[in-house]
């Protein structure tokens, strides 16, 4: 990747961003090609958006790949995606380390293929050693499952004596999600112009700037990228002060 850095106007770049990678099955439909298509055209996409991160210093990234909702595609849809999924992470795995990014990803993984868990944890392992930024992917993962199993480890610590359920605040909740170490991101970007935040970081977003784009994800590029970055940077976040 390229190391030259590109600053915002404003100069204020979040530290986390979040992405919803929408559109990609339309982006294809439109062109009268298989939605398959428009996922390894979304491929790219990811590619771009990861360097234009680095040129902006934004330290973490986090994209939605595959909800616990999309378990209902089509099969053959499904079993295409994993496949792109395994391809993506053996054509990058060398770029990712050489670059210092670390790969992190959670949800509920012993869903996916055994092949592809493999894949995953050891591109996770051996990318921890020496990183500088961090690639976190939401895969088979869905906000109202992690929060749910935040509240059984609790209620798990609870009934063992090990917690007492008074001392129990939104920092307790916090430290039993899937990345308690991980800082929430400052902005969600949500492509294809959909307005909804479609089961994805529900308690992570709670102050999160919110930009959507109607451009579907594969086209997606670097400028776009940039372009939200200079929206973040204007607004105000006062987290309900004045």
């Amino acid at each position: 990747m390229e190391n030259r850095k590109r600053k915002t106007e404003s100069g204020n770049a979040p530290t986390h961003v979040a992405i919803i990678m929408d559109g990609n099955g339309r982006w294809a439909e439109d062109r009268g090609l298989p939605r398959l298509k428009g996922h390894e055209e979304g491929a790219r996409s990811v590619r771009a958006i990861l360097r234009a991160a680095k040129k902006a210093d934004v330290k973490y990234v986090t994209l939605y790949a595959f909800s616990t909702e999309n378990w209902s595609r089509p099969k053959a849809e499904v079993d295409g995606l994993m496949k792109l999924l395994g391809h993506f992470m053996k054509r990058n795995a060398k770029e990712l380390i050489e670059d210092k990014v670390r790969l992190r990803v959670m949800g509920q993984l012993e869903r996916l293929p055994k092949k592809l868990q493999s894949q995953l944890e050891a591109l996770m392992e051996k990318s921890a050693k020496d990183y500088e930024r961090t690639l976190i992917i939401a895969l088979s993962y869905g906000s109202r499952t992690e929060i749910a199993e935040a509240a059984k480890a609790i209620a798990r610590k609870a009934a063992a004596g090990d917690l007492d359920p008074e001392t129990v605040n939104e920092e307790t909740v916090a430290q039993h999600l899937y990345l308690p170490d991980v800082p929430d991101p400052e902005l969600m970007i949500r492509t294809s112009g959909e307005l909804r935040l479609s089961n994805f970081l529900l308690w992570q977003l709670s102050y999160a700037e919110l930009y959507v784009t109607d451009t579907y994800w594969p086209d997606f590029c670097e400028e776009q990228f940039f372009q939200a970055l200079e929206s973040f940077g204007q607004r105000g976040r006062r987290y309900g002060r004045i």
